[in-house]
């Protein structure tokens, strides 16, 4: 990157002040090179000489002033250098200079912007994990398009990714499932019911119960409740859990792993984790109950693990699965959780240090609330027949591109409007379709030159020196920066910085083309811009890509 190549001359133009004897001290900082915001300003700027005053006991612009005298640019990268202000240095790259990073994308194509962060290291990204007990609703929808990038991030960057849905198949939960739907089973067969309020109430309960009572007439009313409610328990769970994954297949979602919490307890995983953290004075008793000592990793209170009446809490199954985790061979475990379960970071980390690993080794990704709109309009958040709260519903409303493009438009951490109107449109305002038609639009482009028989000589690297116009010299300096753009997404799990910058290049691109043409009866010309869009396809396909967005041909 350019970038890397200014810093390195501002080093070694210290460097050399410093052999001259300008600069007292060798010890330099880290260079900090930025693109200005203003133009004018130069390509680069960097404040090095302001943060090594102390350093040098000299004043920032004399420090300035002599990195500038000792600048060696073997490469001829640079038209020109100025200081301005108390000392910051602009540095200004020649238009032809940028011209070598059409070759740097070509070359690379599908693995442009890689960088080998994990070297091989096994990684597993866990996300969704909604228990089987309804749908996935829109929120559902906004932690699998989040946790799928990341893991498209991490594997593009050389981790070895594993994705994971933890299936929550075992407790109060899924007894309460099974209740609520042998209740609405027994309304069918014409049996007075009381409906408790907190259980299930969506009209998914109900056409569980009537496919049941299809399948089973009113037999389940001879025989033992209790049996009959863990029938209808079992039956909700795989019918819900079937639907679950045909839902997130649709939504461009595979995982290589469904793990059951339920095969925690049947293969005495919960039960050795227990015995052991006893055996280290980690779980102690109290009124009746085992309490984990999270408090000692920094909790802000210990936590039950097996309550009173003998059974264990969700936490305690928590601890014996990460457990796993680690032990199947994770060098580092990254859990995509709802917001609402930040206070429960604390005790995670605890149990992790506890199993003997560091808390490094463990991230939790927090994903905001979805607000749906409608026009601008809010759409009640409710289960009831039409109306779009269902993960499936909005998919098949807007289609997958534009709900997972439009999920990861903002940090995860940030609430999010979901205009479903708005994802409809196949205009400018909606953000996928203005990514999506670049990509169309070269595609056009290459066609029509196929057709005249002129992207054969597209590849021939040696017309770039045409292209001199600042709209092109404008896309290339954004290509330069896609690789940092990628690093810094995969180092801070936040793929939305790849949506911003596929946004900007898209307005770069129009910007471009609606000044210039790029199929012209000028041959050189019109070899170097297919050269130009064609590398601006690839950045685009790359990054969709990594989204889990399609690249269209057409549209």
């Amino acid at each position: 990157m350019m970038k890397e190549k200014i810093t390195g001359l501002i080093l070694r133009s210290a460097a050399k002040a410093h052999e001259a004897g300008i600069l007292p001290s060798a010890e330099f900082p880290p260079v900090e090179a930025e693109s200005p915001k203003i133009p004018a300003h130069g390509d680069f700027s960097t404040n090095m000489a302001m943060v090594m005053a102390a350093t040098q006991k000299m004043a920032p612009r004399k420090i300035a002033e002599a990195i500038v005298a000792h600048l060696s640019d073997p490469e001829g990268l640079l038209s020109g250098t100025e200081i301005a202000g108390p000392g910051f240095i602009n540095f200004f790259v020649r238009p032809e200079a940028w011209h070598p990073v059409l070759d740097a994308v070509h070359a690379a194509d599908g693995r442009y912007g890689a960088v080998d962060l994990g070297r091989g290291r096994k990684v597993q990204v866990e996300f969704v994990s909604a228990n089987p007990t309804g749908p996935l609703h829109v929120g559902h929808g906004r932690g699998a398009a989040v946790g799928d990038s990341v893991a498209n991030i991490l594997s593009f960057c050389g981790y070895d990714v594993q994705r994971e849905y933890y299936i929550n198949d075992s407790g109060r939960q899924i007894q309460t499932l099974g209740r609520s739907v042998f209740l609405r089973y027994k309304a069918l067969a014409g049996r007075t019911v009381d409906f408790p309020d907190e259980y299930y109430q969506g009209d998914y309960i109900v056409d569980l119960a009537r496919q049941i009572h299809a399948d089973k007439g009113e037999s389940l009313l001879d025989g033992d409740e209790t049996t009959a409610v863990d029938y209808c328990a079992r039956f909700a769970a795989d019918a819900i859990l079937d639907g679950i994954r045909r839902d997130l297949e649709t939504f461009g979602v595979r995982f290589d792993q469904w793990y059951s919490e339920q095969t925690l307890y049947d293969s005495g995983r919960v039960d050795r984790t227990i015995r052991d953290f006893r055996e280290r004075g980690l779980i102690y008793e109290k009124e009746g109950a085992l309490w984990f000592k999270t408090t000692d990793y920094g909790d802000e209170k210990d936590r039950v693990v097996v309550r009173a009446n003998g059974l264990t809490t969700y936490f305690a199954s928590d601890i014996a699965y990460h457990r796993d985790k680690y032990d199947r061979g994770m060098s580092r475990v990254i859990d995509v959780w709802g917001a609402d379960h930040h206070g429960y970071i604390p005790r995670m980390t605890a149990a992790i240090e506890a199993s003997g690993m560091r808390r490094e080794q463990f991230d939790v990704i927090l994903v905001q609330l979805v607000n749906l709109l409608r026009g601008g309009t809010p759409v009640a958040m409710s289960s009831r027949a039409g109306q779009f709260v269902t993960l499936k519903d909005v998919v098949d409303e807007v289609g997958a591109d534009a709900a997972r493009f439009i999920f990861l438009t903002r940090h995860y951490e940030s609430k999010l409007d979901f205009d479903l109107e708005l994802a409809k449109k196949k205009s400018n305002e909606n953000p996928v379709y203005y990514v999506q038609y670049v990509h169309a639009r070269i595609s056009s482009i290459l066609a029509k030159g196929a057709e005249s028989g002129i992207e054969a000589i597209s590849r021939d690297t040696g017309k770039a020196a045409v292209l001199t116009a600042p709209e092109e010299i404008g896309l290339i300096k954004l290509m330069d920066r896609y690789p940092e753009v990628i690093e810094a997404g995969c180092r801070l799990m936040e793929p939305h910085r790849i949506t911003y910058f596929l946004m900007e290049f898209a307005a770069a691109f129009h910007a471009y083309y609606n000044r210039h043409r790029v199929l012209t009866d000028d041959p050189d010309v019109t070899c170097a811009r297919l050269r130009l869009v064609m590398a601006v396809r690839k950045i685009i396909r790359n990054g969709l890509t990594l989204l889990g967005v399609s690249s269209p041909e057409k549209m």
